[in-house]
């Protein structure tokens, strides 16, 4: 597709460095993605995720037809005319926000019916009305509106929210070509994969999925509260039967370990809010372990929060000062705390990325086990 260029450039068993070229910029995988729900990062502005090395951004369908519109960011350009961003976007489909209103929303074969939780307004999102809104705001790479069934469910409820997923999938390739494209780019379309933790489930998603010839397939409906063991299964079974020449993505997850594990397992592109929140919450992430900055043995701590960190908060600020801040309740102390993490997070995902090219992911790995292991650093 014209803009578009996926190259796996090196492995080490399973894990692969890759390369993803998209209108707005080459994307270096395996990368995190850093969650901007309303089209910002909670917390920082754009420049300081250029700042810390982001290369793509997600954003949400969602959110985002709610508030502002989605045909007002056409009216704007697009996410890249409408925000300072200028390198690639990502949106999911909105299928998982509408799914987790259990108690506002309706579910049919045509879609979704279900009322705002900002007003209460009824909306209907649907496969075709996803990639309308996906076509409206221009994102590098859009997501196929899938069911996404809770943990835990009964099998028969997973297998038909899969089955769903397939048809739901069909129709959203045929609405996203038929509606080209708005903003003098292309746009790559991913399918999603479902099945919850049940392997034949999950393979024969896989499949199906596959065979409708997305240039991209993720997998859904993990880190959605089933045991990390089931998680990784899961993954292991998948890695096989995804094809080897299209990026891999996996939605929501995770920790710092679950995105090295993931990656052993042939994941590519990974997301999710808990740098962003966990920094709102105090926590730190950093190369001795999670550091909770409201511990009261950091009161005096002249130290940075990572010593080994050169993000601008270990740069400039101590933890005792870090401490105070969130103590205080200023919002600076969640800006400090979200630059870090966030920089934890990308410089991490470098790090993997050059133990494939030299052949030392394993070691890698290993030693990120004994990091979680570690507890909280001193």
């Amino acid at each position: 597709m014209p803009g578009f260029a996926f190259t796996v450039e090196a492995r080490d068993g399973r894990a692969r460095a890759g390369r993803l070229v998209t209108p707005h910029g080459e994307v270096a995988t395996p990368v995190f993605m850093p969650v901007g729900t309303a089209a910002a990062v909670k917390a920082v502005l754009h420049r300081d995720l250029a700042e810390i090395g982001a290369r793509i951004l997600l954003a949400n369908t969602y959110h985002l037809m709610l508030r502002p519109g989605d045909a007002l960011v056409a009216e704007r350009g697009g996410l890249h005319g409408f925000t300072p961003w200028k390198g690639p976007f990502l949106t999911d489909s909105g299928g998982y926000q509408v799914f987790s209103l259990t108690a506002l929303r309706k579910l049919t074969e045509e879609g979704v019916s279900f009322r705002s939780h900002l007003d209460g307004s009824a909306h209907l999102l649907s496969p075709e009305r996803s990639m309308e809104i996906q076509r409206n705001l221009g994102a590098d790479i859009v997501m196929a509106f899938d069911e996404c069934p809770p943990w835990p469910a009964e099998r028969d409820a997973v297998d038909v929210a899969t089955a769903r997923t397939t048809r739901w999938a069909a129709r959203s390739r045929d609405a996203f070509e038929a509606l080209g494209a708005r903003h003098g780019h292309e746009q790559l379309l991913f399918g999603i994969v479902q099945g919850g933790v049940h392997l034949d489930l999950r393979e024969r998603s896989a499949r199906e999925i596959a065979a409708l010839g997305f240039p991209g397939l993720a997998v859904g409906g993990l880190s959605v509260g089933e045991p990390k063991d089931d998680m990784m299964r899961v993954l292991e079974h998948l890695d096989p039967v995804l094809p080897e020449d299209k990026p891999r993505y996996l939605m929501g997850v995770g920790t710092p370990d679950d995105l090295v594990e993931g990656v052993a397992r042939g994941i590519d592109l990974f997301d999710c809010v808990m740098p962003t929140r966990n920094a709102r919450n105090g926590q730190l992430f950093t190369r001795a372990g999670k550091l909770s900055i409201r511990n009261a043995r950091y009161r005096d701590d002249p130290r940075p929060p990572d010593p080994a960190c050169s993000c601008f908060t270990c740069r400039t600020v101590s933890r005792a000062y870090l401490r105070h801040l969130h103590l205080a309740k200023e919002m600076s102390a969640a800006t400090y705390a979200t630059i870090h993490n966030l920089a934890h997070y990308l410089d991490m995902m470098s790090r993997v990325r050059e133990s494939i090219v030299l052949g030392r992911f394993e070691a890698f790995r290993q030693e990120m086990r004994s990091l979680v292991a570690a507890g909280e650093p001193s």
